[in-house]
């Protein structure tokens, strides 16, 4: 099972980044792979649309990958009436990618949705997610409003993150751009915070919580399956605590949590040596007790796997038009959901599968207007029926009689074609599978 995160410091759709765009994909399986693109970062972007569809055609042609873009430009999109399509997508996805923009907008229209749990939900029982830059930055405990402090000239302050990784071991302040160089003369290292600005915020951190950096053009791929934590691209990551830092290079890898522990030994004072050098072990996935418990992600309640297992049914009936076995998914969803009713959730789980039951109820009404056979394998007989009484007609030169039959089934959308050894017909291809007999391709 892929349980994958990707961040990445920046150069999120540039040429840097394909191979570890590259390599997220194909630990997803066969091509092609479809991802979703979560456009709220740059939401309230006048040329938000712009941006969407270069990375679309960034993936699909650098990539190899399909991305879909959300249209979750703000909270009423996720909460008003494309609410539920949108939960489905996000839920069917095999990986998700968010890039640029602002993280305090983001955060903003976030907080209040079923994202944060949907993205903890595929960390902790299957899926890929690859956030970069602004979409970086709001992974943390505590996340730095970087507009407002850069450009605005505001107070340096910390805000209130999704922490996705805190459930997953890893209590952070997840900083890209970390390298950043752009100011010339003045430090704009540390996301344009600089040195100054950064040391004044690290005073502020809880104790558990510390600095992790990821440099531009850089990718750390944390693997909460294998328990592996691995750099990629230009340059490294920083592990910063209390003012002290320590680096993995591209190319080091080491067990995710021993994250942490480095963290703890620097901002005590410790050397912290190489953590990750040739002569060191091989990572196991093993925290400090010699077990994978520091990184097993909560398995979630009962309800939630039930949620996952029904919306799969539900996916496979449809996959085989198997109507009743969609229908007994969906049935099985209410029962899961009524059988839960009177417990006190302290999430939004049976906000969750109350949104796959809608979406649920919406395919099957679907279905009930256009059925789950394809027209063609309907209709067909009847074509063909009508068909052998034209050629008949043509026989006995009927002609006018053969040409009202034809006129009549291309009024109906059939298109019918005559050869030497008789006539044949077409119709349009189904979206559910392929004409029926006696069409042609």
């Amino acid at each position: 099972m892929t349980r994958l995160l990707t961040v990445m410091g920046s150069g999120e759709t540039a040429p840097t980044m394909v191979k570890a765009h590259r390599e997220v994909v194909e630990r997803l399986g066969s091509p092609p792979v479809h991802g979703l693109l979560l456009d709220t970062p740059f939401g309230f972007q006048m040329n938000a649309a712009e941006l969407a569809a270069k990375a679309v055609t960034y993936f699909h042609d650098s990539v190899g990958a399909e991305l879909e873009i959300a249209g979750l430009r703000s909270a009423a999109d996720m909460t008003g009436p494309g609410g539920d399509a949108l939960v489905a997508r996000l839920a069917a996805a095999e990986f998700v990618f968010a890039g640029p923009g602002s993280p305090t907008y983001a955060l903003r229209q976030w907080r209040d949705t079923l994202l944060p749990s949907m993205l903890a939900e595929k960390l902790a029982h299957g899926g890929a997610v690859t956030f970069a830059s602004a979409a970086a930055l709001t992974l943390g405990v505590v996340t730095v409003p970087v507009y407002e402090i850069y450009k605005v000239g505001e107070e340096p302050r910390w805000v209130d993150g999704l922490d996705l990784l805190g459930p997953l071991g890893l209590h952070v302040a997840l900083i890209p751009h970390y390298d950043n160089a752009e100011g010339g003369t003045h430090d704009t290292r540390f996301c344009y915070l600089g040195e100054e600005r950064l040391a004044l915020l690290e005073q502020s951190l809880p104790d558990d919580v510390f600095v992790l950096g990821v440099d531009e053009h850089t990718a750390l791929f944390l693997d909460f399956e294998s328990g592996v934590a691995r750099v990629t691209g230009r340059s490294g990551i920083t592990v910063r605590g209390r003012g002290r830092s320590v680096r993995l290079e591209a190319g080091e890898e080491v067990p995710i949590a021993r994250l942490p522990e480095l963290a703890r030994e620097i901002a005590t004072g410790g050397s912290a040596p190489g953590p990750a050098s040739p002569s060191a072990p091989r990572p196991t996935g093993a925290g400090p007790s010699g077990t994978k418990a520091s990184l097993t992600a909560p398995a979630g309640s009962p309800l939630l796997e039930a949620i996952l297992r029904r919306e799969e049914e539900f996916r496979t009936a449809r996959v085989a038009a198997d109507a009743t076995g969609m229908a007994r998914a969906a049935l099985g969803l209410e029962e899961d959901l009524w059988a839960w009713r009177a417990d006190t959730l302290q999430s939004d789980e049976a906000d969750r599968g109350r949104a796959a039951l809608r979406v649920m109820i919406g395919q099957l009404g679907e279905l009930a207007v256009g059925g789950t056979r394809p027209p063609a394998d309907v209709f067909g007989p009847f074509v063909d029926l009508a068909l052998e009484l034209r050629d008949a007609a043509r026989r006995d030169r009927r002609f006018g009689e053969a040409d009202s039959v034809r006129e009549r089934l291309t009024a109906l959308g059939v298109e019918v074609h005559d050869t030497p050894d008789g006539s044949s017909w077409s119709a349009p291809r189904s979206s559910d599978g392929p004409n029926g007999p006696g069409a042609t391709p």
